[in-house]
């Protein structure tokens, strides 16, 4: 777990980024079927710009420019035991040159720049690349490795627009719910316990420090306010937003300490300062090796969870590259070897045989369908409704970013 330390800072980035209001023209999507977890395949609310996607695949141009979180672009130069990128570089003629990103926010202004040829984007980015003509559709027919990745990473509202792909899927995981077994009795199967203004944990309770975490409030609230109306975490009315900030401030005076840094969550849930709380496995795994006495579960609510995706820039000036890069790091090989660093679920299939160690996929769910299934992954909040709805607006990131504030106080 060497990548630890340095990869879920990533993570912490990603939603404290504040993202900038997505204009776009609504297209009237239809809602996703009850139960069906993500949004419905490959409906985003908008209408992307016309951008023809690469024809045929040509000879490499000699390098590749690429944006990427920590730990996904790996040379050696970290650990000498982790390179995935000399492989490829000797592969294919294509040197890699990568620029490592902090949040999603500076993903999206240096693919704004023309300058990177491909992104590893996560879903609170994707939609704005689309969006903006700032990448392009992915001719999937390009990258033989498509073919082995999990369908239920295939065709979503992240990264993909009415059946047209925008890129290939990275890896996966879910938002889970972890907690202290000797000090929370029963063992819990329900977020309640960190929403319940009578939980007994007051002052114990640990919540993710995001405006992206108003999604877990709605996502309860699905659950055990139906009359809401609520069909998306991330497409929310006024009424239905209003609701979710309001259980937000609830909770606040539960929360003990919110956490972005992923050292402190493990210290906290070490010392018992926190017994209960939102996580992710990862975190999960450096607790118990670290000797606290967790477990963590998916609640029967469902959860929030995060999937990342290579996009191509749509004036990609080594295209060929790019896309050999694309195949590259979603083949078996590369793709175990970058889930396991990272600590997340690869994208492959075939990838499940190759990690080092024979557990990874199990601990990760990574073929686990129907665990996903119930998993809504992080996408950007914009005005159109992600639900299909056209009747009402829905609250955008920056109203999100807003009411965050006013939450933490």
């Amino acid at each position: 777990m060497r990548s630890t330390p340095r990869t879920l800072i990533r993570h912490s980035a990603v939603a404290l980024s504040a993202l900038a209001l997505v204009t776009v023209t609504a297209c009237g999507a239809s809602s996703p079927e009850p139960g069906a977890g993500a949004p419905a395949p490959g409906r985003s609310g908008f209408t992307p710009p016309k951008i023809e996607s690469l024809k045929t695949l040509g000879t490499g141009e000699g390098q590749v420019n690429l944006v990427n979180w920590a730990g996904y672009v790996e040379d050696g130069s970290n650990d000498p035991k982790v390179d995935w990128v000399t492989p490829f570089e000797k592969a294919t003629g294509c040197q890699v040159n990568a620029k490592t990103a902090g949040t999603s926010d500076e993903m999206v202004n240096l693919m704004k720049t023309g300058e990177y040829d491909a992104v590893s984007a996560s879903g609170d980015a994707s939609l704005r690349l689309i969006a903006g003509g700032t990448v392009a559709p992915v001719n999937t027919a390009l990258i033989p490795n498509y073919a082995d990745v999990f369908a239920g990473l295939k065709d979503k509202a992240w990264n993909s627009i009415d059946g047209v792909a925008y890129g290939v899927p990275h890896g996966r995981g879910a938002n889970l719910l972890m907690w202290r077994t000797d000090t929370v009795k029963p063992a819990p199967d329900s977020w309640s316990v960190v929403f319940d203004p009578a939980s007994p944990y007051a002052g114990k309770i640990t919540a993710y420090d995001s405006p992206i975490y108003i999604a877990d409030a709605a996502l309860y609230l699905m659950a055990t306010k139906p009359e809401l109306g609520i069909k998306n975490p991330y497409a929310l009315d006024d009424g239905q937003f209003q609701a979710s900030v309001d259980l937000l401030k609830q909770q606040r005076k539960l929360v003990g300490e919110y956490w972005s840094d992923y050292t402190k969550e493990v210290q906290a849930f070490k010392s018992g300062d926190s017994v209960v709380g939102t996580t992710w496995q990862v975190i999960a795994n450096v607790a118990a090796a670290d000797k606290a006495p967790i477990e963590v579960t998916l609640p029967k609510e469902g959860s929030t969870g995060w999937s990342d995706t290579w996009m191509i820039a749509a004036a990609a000036k080594h295209p060929n590259c790019a896309y050999k890069w694309m195949d590259w790091i979603i083949s078996p090989q590369a793709n175990a070897q970058v889930a396991e660093y990272f600590g997340e679920a690869p994208s492959n299939a075939k990838s499940c045989e190759l990690t080092a160690d024979p557990k990874h996929c199990e601990t990760f769910h990574a073929a686990d369908e129907d665990y996903y299934s119930k998993v809504w992954y992080w996408t950007t909040p914009i005005a159109q409704c992600l639900d299909g709805r056209t009747d009402v607006t829905c609250k955008d990131y920056s109203a999100w970013t807003r009411a965050w504030t006013e939450i933490k106080g």
